[in-house]
């Protein structure tokens, strides 16, 4: 298996464990009743931790289908190499080091990481041309 193709798989895990982290703390500020039942009615917003970890989990899903399809491609047009490897593996740990960082709160670090794993994904686009 090619390492784009193995960092998108663990891309799939970070992807779930960003659903699951926001799902945990919208619980554990709105309630486990809200959580269980139909979530019919107005909703309050989400504050602090629950908030940003919601955000960063968007955020992740507005950028990980262009990854996932510029991983997959590169590896059935038989161009992955170095580069495109090295790509994939700074996008993947660069949304890994993300969240914590947007969760707790780190406004400049957070966009300097999210740039970095931006860079990364561009470098794996790149081996397509």
């Amino acid at each position: 298996m090619t390492m784009e193709l193995k960092m998108l798989a663990w891309a799939v895990v970070l992807g779930l464990v960003h659903v699951l982290v926001a799902a945990a703390l919208a619980t554990a500020q709105r309630g486990l009743a809200w959580n269980a039942g139909n979530r019919d009615g107005e909703v309050r917003p989400l504050t602090g931790f629950a908030a940003r970890a919601a955000r960063a989990s968007g955020n992740f899903l507005e950028t990980f289908p262009f990854f996932a399809a510029a991983a997959l491609a590169v590896v059935l047009a038989q161009k992955a190499d170095a580069s495109t490897a090295l790509g994939a593996q700074i996008y993947l740990w660069a949304r890994v080091a993300y969240l914590p960082i947007y969760v707790i709160g780190i406004p400049y670090l957070r966009t300097l990481v999210w740039a970095v794993g931006f860079w990364g994904m561009l470098q794996v686009i790149e081996g397509l041309f």
